[in-house]
């Protein structure tokens, strides 16, 4: 399998971190909607001489409050800039985010994430093609494009437009319409075969598709040594509480029993008990919702948990830092040809 890690999100440090993750090995660099700008430090990235080419991708951009025609003109520049080595991650984000944190509109979000990904399609299709843009959907329209704004054909191609999900609804969407499916990292291994895949097949049935790329996501806790796995543990529990204290994320818990345990660390997200919530965390829980171990471990168990059907893995390491070498022992780990999966 391939590895995917994420580009720190500070733009003035992008280029750097850039050239010490492509030297440990890995494959691909993604970016996440955080404190930064999403594209920023992919466009540092793709833009640095002195960083070598490698595949990118934003994982993901907030599409909700953003236009399909912005997106469909930085997904044609980071295409030209990396070489034809870009993709579009797209997400929707939740209803209080949208709407009091971006102060956007919130609605039918599977809806709203399908006809986004359609649009930038259509836009980008319609720049490499060379035919009218015509695209008139329920909450877009984009009918105008005069000569001076049409970049003309990419000459690496069109980018992949992928959409994340987590929920059996806009995983069948994601399905029917993207060029990829980013599966949520907050997942255990239950959920992703009993339901993620279920709805994957069902998206692709309704299309009339065979296949669309997956690009699983893992939460990793890992080390060289027991007291590094343990450090490394406190990130990994402070997020999967974060992720839990969500409502929509609940069915990643229902499924394993731990529903319950939802609304309590919500109740508490509100009130900012941050250490209640981690502690709320046990082992178990997190190495169902997570990966953990030494860096041959991590590799055995995303193989096992991914490597049947997907190519390459996202690698999340909240609150850690590993050394070069920690990340080209998993990078490698991952490369490495084994049997057939069961």
């Amino acid at each position: 399998m391939k590895l995917d890690v994420q580009l720190d999100g500070r733009p003035d440090e992008a280029a750097q971190r850039a050239r010490a993750l492509i030297a440990a090995g890995v494959d691909g660099l993604f970016t996440f909607e955080g404190p930064h700008d999403v594209f920023l430090p992919l466009i540092v990235a793709a833009g640095s001489s002195d960083v070598p080419p490698t595949d990118l991708m934003t994982n993901v951009a907030i599409a909700i409050p953003r236009s399909p025609m912005n997106l469909a003109n930085m997904a044609y520049d980071l295409q030209l800039l990396s070489k034809g080595r870009f993709r579009l991650g797209l997400g929707s984000q939740i209803r209080p985010h949208i709407e009091n944190r971006y102060g956007s509109t919130w609605s039918r979000p599977a809806a709203r994430m399908r006809e986004t990904v359609l649009a930038v399609k259509a836009i980008l299709n319609s720049w490499q093609d060379g035919t009218p843009l015509d695209f008139r959907g329920e909450f877009t329209k984009h009918t105008l494009m005069p000569a001076t704004f049409v970049p003309g054909p990419n000459p690496y191609g069109v980018p992949p437009v992928l959409l994340g999900a987590l929920g059996p609804v806009m995983t069948r969407t994601a399905a029917e319409v993207a060029d990829g499916l980013l599966v949520m990292p907050f997942h255990s291994h239950r959920h992703f075969r009993e339901r993620t895949l279920p709805a994957v097949a069902e998206g692709l049935e309704l299309a009339g598709r065979e296949r669309i790329d997956l690009y699983p996501q893992a939460i990793v806790a890992m080390g060289d040594t027991p007291e590094e796995i343990e450090a490394a543990a406190f990130g990994v529990k402070a997020l999967l509480a974060f992720y839990g204290s969500t409502p929509a994320y609940r069915p990643v818990l229902d499924i394993e029993g731990w529903g319950d345990l939802q609304p309590e660390l919500n109740a508490l997200s509100k009130t900012g008990d941050i250490m209640t919530m981690i502690g709320l965390i046990d082992d178990t829980m997190m190495r169902t919702l997570a990966v953990v171990g030494t860096p041959a471990e991590c590799a055995g168990e995303m193989k096992a948990r991914f490597g049947d059907v997907a190519e390459r893995v996202c690698a999340y390491f909240p609150g850690s830092t590993h050394p070069e070498e920690t990340i080209t022992a998993l990078a490698t780990e991952l490369g490495r040809t084994t049997g057939p999966t069961t």
